[in-house]
């Protein structure tokens, strides 16, 4: 069993961490956009790859030079401009009901007022939104306000697991929670990027090349394959 005492997992973390450092580098955190367009950019990335949200977000900003003029058009509109990124009909009409809502909040759509709450607090106000789950949160709070927390995807979930630092029973989504009430003081926004890296690269859902990785010293699913090669 991995050790699931918060100074254990720390250490642990922090051993993969440098592991992962030597491998795919070092990274500094930096915030990419304002909370609203990382909000919305987020959306977008829902079930599809990075270039078409990318796409999708450039021809929203194309088509509705402002916030304003998002919430103005018609929910088909929206879905014609962000096609590219697929589930447009959903993504639109979360989009145009977020901003709305924001709008309630502050006049220009600006996020800014979260600059002044716990990690917490923007956690359960950004999941107010329909549409908004833990990893949209997540994302929100490390890539937008520079918090250190750590959004899990599909590649941190299993490469997470499999390094004995996620709960086997926990799901993606408890896994976030995870996360937060841990708080490690570590730079979790590395921990991030390199475990994706990781997930792409080496430690892939089928055949993953264990041969060619540097953290099999910490990886349950490797000494789970050993100790079934050698029964």
């Amino acid at each position: 069993m991995p050790p699931f005492s918060r100074s254990k997992l720390l250490q642990r973390a922090k051993a993969i961490d440098r592991l992962l450092v030597q491998r795919y580098g070092a990274k500094s955190q930096h915030r990419h956009t304002d909370p609203t367009s990382e909000l919305i950019l987020t959306i977008l990335s829902q079930n599809t790859n990075d270039t078409n949200r990318d796409h999708a977000y450039e021809n929203l900003k194309h088509q509705f030079p402002s916030w304003a003029s998002v919430v103005a058009a018609k929910p088909s509109q929206i879905a014609k401009a962000i096609e590219i990124g697929g589930l447009s009909s959903v993504k639109s009409k979360r989009i145009k009901t977020i901003l709305a809502q924001i709008r309630e909040r502050s006049s220009d759509y600006s996020l800014s007022f979260l600059e002044k709450m716990n990690d917490l607090a923007i956690w359960e106000y950004l999941m107010s939104f329909v549409g908004v789950g833990p990893k949209t949160a997540a994302c929100v709070l490390i890539f937008s306000l520079g918090r250190n927390v750590m959004p899990v995807d599909t590649h941190v979930h299993r490469v997470g697991q499999r390094l004995g630092l996620i709960p086997q029973s926990f799901s993606a989504e408890k896994a976030h929670r995870w996360f937060l009430d841990l708080n490690l003081p570590m730079n979790l926004y590395q921990l991030h990027l390199n475990m994706i890296a990781h997930g792409r690269t080496l430690c892939r859902p089928t055949n993953p090349k264990c041969s060619e990785c540097p953290l099999k010293k910490y990886c349950l699913y490797y000494k789970k394959s050993v100790e079934q090669s050698n029964s």
